[in-house]
C-alpha cells in the first residue's frame, strides 16, 4: 500500500490519488497528517504538500486540492518528455509538475463549470477545452502522469511488485433509429415518400418503397452482423437504445411496437442494454425516470448504464439525475466530432461534484472516438492510419478504448462505406 503524508487530506485530494494509483496503477493507497506514521511505514511512501519532510519521494503541492469551489487559474502548459505538464512544481519535487491538481482539474471538469461557448445543441465544443487548445487532446494524459508516479516510484522501491493491467476494447453501439423506414407509422411514412417525390429523391423513394415492401432489407438493420461480430469476441458490446417519445430531436420508432421490443430483448441475449436518454429527458427527472422505468420493464434487469441523445452533456445535471435514479454508470463523456480524451483518461472514473465537494457512486466512462468523427478523412486510409494511431496512444497505458459507433455507420451507406472495416479493426486491436 502507497501511504501519502500530506499536510491536510481533503475529499479532492482522496479522489484524485485514488484515481491515479487505484484505478490507473492498480496501488492501494491511503493518508496520513501524523508525521511519525509516516516515518514508520514500511512499505511504498510519497508526501504531497509544499515542503519535504526529508528525503522521500515529495511532488510540491499547488493550492487546487485544498481549495472548495471555483476560481481563476493561472495555467502554463509546457512540455514534459513526449507529453504536457502544468502546475509547475520547482527543483526540490521528484515530478516537475504537480500531476495530482492537474488530474483533477482535467477529471472534474473543472473547465465546464467555467464561461465557456457551446454549439447549438448546448454542448461543450473541444475548441474549448485546454487539451485542445494546447495539443494534447489525443493524449491519456492522467494515464501517462500515473505511469511516470509510476517510474519514480518503482526507482525508489526496487522490490515493491505493482499489479499490471492490459490494453481492452468497451464498445458502444448507439442506437438513436432502430430503422430507417420499418415501423415509422402511417403519417410517418406517407409524409417519407412525399418528401422523397417533392425533393426530387428517387433513389431514396426506390429504396424505401423497396424496403416497405419487403424486397430490400432496412438499411438501418445491422443488428445481425453486430451480433456475430459480438459472438467473436470475449469482450461486450453495451446497446443504447433510444425509446422516448417522437420528438424535434428524437424519431426513434415507437417503444409500443412489439418488433422494436422484440429487437431490444434479442440483442440483450448476447450484450449488454442501456438507455440512450431522449432529450427532453436531460433536464426533466420525471421523463429520465419514465424511460429508465421502461427499458428495465423490457430487459427485466435494473439499468445499468446511460447516455444522452445528441451526446449532449449537461454538467452537473446529467449526473446528478444518474445518481438520483441510482444509475452506476454514464457514458456521455465525449466528443462527437473529435477524437480526444475530454477528460484526460481513457480509465473509467467516479463523478466529483464540484458543487457540493463530494465524491458520489457514479461511474463515469469516457468514450474517446464517435464514428462521425472519421468523416472529415476522405480515404479510408488516412481513417484507418488516425485511428490506429489514437489506438497505439491507448495501449501505451494499457487502457481502455472506448469507440461509439451507430447501427447505421456500420450500413451499406456510401457515407459509411469502409467503417465495417473500421469497426472490425477497432475490435481486432485487442489481439495485436
Amino acid at each position: 500500500m502507497l501511504l501519502v503524508y500530506t499536510h491536510k487530506i481533503t475529499p479532492r485530494l482522496t479522489y484524485t490519488f485514488k484515481h491515479l494509483c487505484k484505478r490507473i496503477l492498480g496501488v492501494e493507497v491511503s493518508f496520513t497528517s501524523k508525521i511519525e506514521d509516516f516515518i514508520a511505514h514500511d512499505s511504498i511512501k510519497m508526501s504531497y504538500a509544499k515542503q519535504p519532510l526529508s528525503n522521500e519521494i515529495f511532488v510540491r503541492s499547488h493550492s487546487l486540492l485544498f481549495e472548495q469551489g471555483l476560481s481563476d487559474i493561472d495555467i502554463v502548459v509546457n512540455d514534459w518528455d513526449d507529453t504536457k505538464g502544468f502546475f509547475a512544481t520547482g527543483e526540490r519535487s521528484n515530478l516537475p509538475y504537480d500531476i495530482f491538481a492537474a488530474s483533477f482539474y482535467l477529471l472534474s471538469r473543472y473547465e465546464e463549470y467555467l464561461p465557456h461557448v457551446n454549439d447549438d445543441y448546448g454542448r461543450f465544443l473541444a475548441t474549448e477545452s485546454l487539451a485542445k487548445k494546447e495539443g494534447f487532446l489525443d493524449m491519456p494524459i492522467v494515464d501517462i502522469w500515473a505511469f511516470k508516479l509510476k517510474t519514480v516510484l518503482q526507482e525508489r522501491f526496487p522490490n515493491y511488485q505493482f499489479p499490471s493491467r492490459k490494453y481492452n476494447v468497451a464498445p458502444i453501439i448507439d442506437v438513436p433509429s432502430a430503422y430507417k423506414y420499418k415501423y415509422k407509422g402511417l403519417l410517418r411514412t406517407i409524409g417519407g415518400v412525399l418528401g422523397d417525390v417533392f425533393r426530387l429523391k428517387f433513389r431514396q423513394f426506390y429504396e424505401r418503397v423497396s424496403v416497405l415492401s419487403g424486397f430490400k432489407k432496412d438499411p438501418f438493420d445491422t443488428f445481425n452482423w453486430i451480433i456475430n461480430r459480438q459472438k467473436s469476441v470475449s469482450f461486450k458490446f453495451t446497446f443504447f437504445f433510444l425509446i422516448g417519445a417522437y420528438s424535434t430531436y428524437d424519431k426513434n420508432i415507437s417503444i409500443n411496437k412489439k418488433q422494436f421490443v422484440s429487437l431490444i430483448k434479442s440483442v440483450g441475449d448476447y450484450c449488454n442494454i442501456g438507455l440512450k436518454a431522449s432529450y427532453f429527458a436531460l433536464e426533466d427527472l420525471k421523463i429520465l425516470k419514465k424511460e429508465k422505468q421502461k427499458l428495465e420493464s423490457i430487459t427485466n434487469v435494473n439499468l445499468l448504464a446511460i447516455r444522452n441523445s445528441h451526446s449532449k452533456l449537461n454538467l452537473p445535471t446529467t449526473y446528478r439525475n444518474a445518481v438520483e435514479l441510482e444509475i452506476p454508470q454514464e457514458h456521455t463523456m465525449g466528443y462527437i466530432n473529435e477524437l480526444g480524451f475530454r477528460a484526460g483518461t481513457c480509465t473509467p472514473f467516479l463523478f466529483y461534484d464540484l458543487d457540493y465537494e463530494v465524491q458520489t457512486p457514479l461511474q463515469i466512462h469516457p468514450y474517446h472516438f464517435m464514428d462521425f468523427a472519421l468523416l472529415k478523412y476522405e480515404s479510408l486510409l488516412d481513417k484507418k492510419e488516425n485511428l490506429l494511431r489514437f489506438i497505439e496512444n491507448i495501449k501505451q497505458v494499457d487502457g481502455t478504448f472506448s469507440p461509439v459507433f451507430h447501427n447505421y455507420s456500420v450500413s451499406n451507406d456510401n457515407a459509411w462505406r469502409g467503417f465495417r472495416e473500421l469497426f472490425n479493426l477497432t475490435l481486432n486491436s485487442v489481439n495485436e
